[in-house]
């Protein structure tokens, strides 16, 4: 079953505006998510949802995404049966930006109550994450945190998401100017964001020890 969220396919154009992995995004003010959702219903076989969204009346994607989880997970939260199994989720994210310190907490605030949903975000581009003490950057280890597997965008990601999600009309993607450098360069720094959170780790593990 595919859920008409928005049209099911981008158009080319607007694919490649929003998720170009550029240095300098301007105009971007908008986050594109491209979504697919899985959940294993026999020992061979998974049942597919796959869709898109983007920023809709000041309500970011990512907490929209949260609205849809009912339709789109039907048994995530049981049936209201007593002792009743709960279903188990994969959902894969391809945001155009990372999530902002808000949406950050509020995710991995409900993926902490719903340890039957596995989440996976890949990124275009990291959103205010210049600056070594920016919110965001905490939000991201947050998740990181939380089993959220952050990371970033590479050709591979964008040519599933470009024969996925995009309505390509047998069109090949082709790779833009910079985009692998980019994605190193990108690749690089959320590395970095999410290093300091295994340290944390460590001095927990340094106090449990008495050490």
């Amino acid at each position: 079953m595919i859920t008409k969220l928005d049209s099911v396919l981008l158009p080319r154009k607007k694919f490649i505006f929003h998720y170009k992995n550029v240095r300098w995004a301007k105009g971007r003010n908008e986050t594109y998510l491209c979504f697919v959702v899985k959940r294993r219903v026999g020992p061979e076989s998974l049942s597919f949802d796959f869709g898109h969204l983007r920023n809709r009346n000041g309500c970011h994607v990512e907490l929209l995404f949260l609205r849809y989880l009912g339709a789109l997970c039907p048994g995530l939260w049981g049936y209201g049966g007593t002792g009743e199994r709960k279903l188990s989720y994969s959902i894969t994210w391809f945001c155009s930006w990372s999530p902002c310190f808000s949406c950050s907490i509020a995710l991995s605030k409900f993926l902490r109550q719903t340890p039957n949903l596995r989440l996976r975000i890949f990124v275009s581009r990291l959103y205010f994450c210049d600056m070594e003490d920016s919110l965001e950057r905490e939000g991201l280890r947050k998740l990181k945190k939380a089993g959220v597997q952050v990371t970033i965008m590479s050709y591979k990601d964008y040519f599933y998401c470009w024969q996925t999600f995009v309505a390509h009309k047998e069109s090949k993607f082709k790779a833009w100017d910079g985009l692998h450098q980019n994605t190193v360069r990108l690749a690089r720094k959320l590395n970095r964001i999410l290093q300091p959170c295994d340290t944390e780790d460590l001095r927990d593990a340094f106090k449990l020890l008495g050490l």
